[in-house]
């Protein structure tokens, strides 16, 4: 599988597939196929497996994209203004943010991952359930906003805005701790939690979180009045 992706912050991932490779994708996330190439929705893992990815905000059933008689080509997109990440594992896992994956190769597994504490969840803002992906192959993630990549040492702490973290390695510890004391907590304007994540390993933040972005928008949107008008 060969893959490029274009444009700056609507970006588009375009897979180049030999005859008899697949590419799985979340449903609706297709923009444009060759001719040749075969869709084919199912539940990937059964439906116990299917059920899990609901949970984490993804669908019950998943799209599975294969060409025919020769090479084909299909493209994938995010569903709000981003970039598009590209992750390769080797048998290694990755935990991403609920509704970050787009596509990938089918080596990849998707599953659930609880955090750790209970009160990372709880408090959170972002639910105490997240993506894990684990296998050989290629996923590619979108992110809101622009990317920014880090790789930390043993014992290094970044602190982030909850809802601005795409995903981090197994091996990075992720918390979630107050942002400060209580005039920090109201009067400060970055949220009442923060999430800290502790190395080692390699960490995937984002620029923009899709609520603020919701919230910006809200008014200027148009109300309806009680006649539905």
């Amino acid at each position: 599988m060969q893959h490029k992706i274009t444009g700056d912050n609507l970006q588009m991932v375009t897979l180049h597939l030999a005859p008899g490779e697949s590419i799985c994708a979340e449903a609706g996330a297709m923009v444009n196929m060759s001719g040749n190439m075969q869709m084919t929705t199912n539940m990937k893992g059964g439906l116990f497996k299917g059920l899990k990815r609901m949970v984490t905000g993804e669908g019950l059933f998943m799209t599975e994209f294969t060409p025919t008689g020769k090479e084909g080509f299909v493209s994938f997109a995010g569903n709000v203004p981003g970039k598009i990440f590209t992750l390769e594992l080797a048998g290694s896992e990755f935990i991403a943010q609920k509704d970050a994956f787009l596509c990938s190769e089918q080596g990849i597994d998707l599953d659930i991952a609880f955090t750790k504490r209970l009160r990372s969840g709880a408090f959170g803002g972002e639910g105490f359930i997240l993506q894990r992906l684990t296998g050989k192959g290629t996923a590619f993630l979108h992110c809101c906003g622009d990317i920014m990549e880090m790789t930390l040492a043993p014992g290094e702490v970044v602190r982030v805005e909850t809802g601005l973290v795409v995903g981090f390695e197994s091996t990075v510890d992720y918390n979630i701790q107050l942002a400060g004391g209580v005039k920090t907590v109201f009067f400060g304007g970055e949220g009442l939690f923060l999430t800290t994540l502790t190395g080692p390993g390699r960490v995937v933040l984002q620029s923009m979180d899709i609520a603020k972005l919701a919230g910006a928008l809200m008014p200027y949107l148009p109300v309806q009045n009680s006649s539905g008008r």
